[in-house]
């Protein structure tokens, strides 16, 4: 079943938006990306957990938290 996690995720710029976006897009089990750069989260809608989720923004290097299921 899919949920809306919420992430915590400094962004300083597109570019860093857009990386995020990237690695998440190539999960499979993620529906739906937004990302709201001004308030510095990212909702991410999936079958997969918040671990998995988390783990795969760190890898773009930018400073994350999980906040929650939306």
């Amino acid at each position: 079943m899919s949920q809306k996690h919420v992430f915590n995720v400094t962004m300083t710029c597109g570019g860093c938006s857009g990386a995020v976006n990237r690695v998440l897009k190539k999960l499979d089990g993620v529906e739906n990306i937004e990302i709201d750069m001004e308030g510095q989260k990212v909702t991410v809608t999936s079958t997969l957990d918040s671990d998995k989720l988390l783990e795969t923004i760190k890898k773009t290097g930018k400073e994350c938290s999980y906040v929650g299921v939306a």
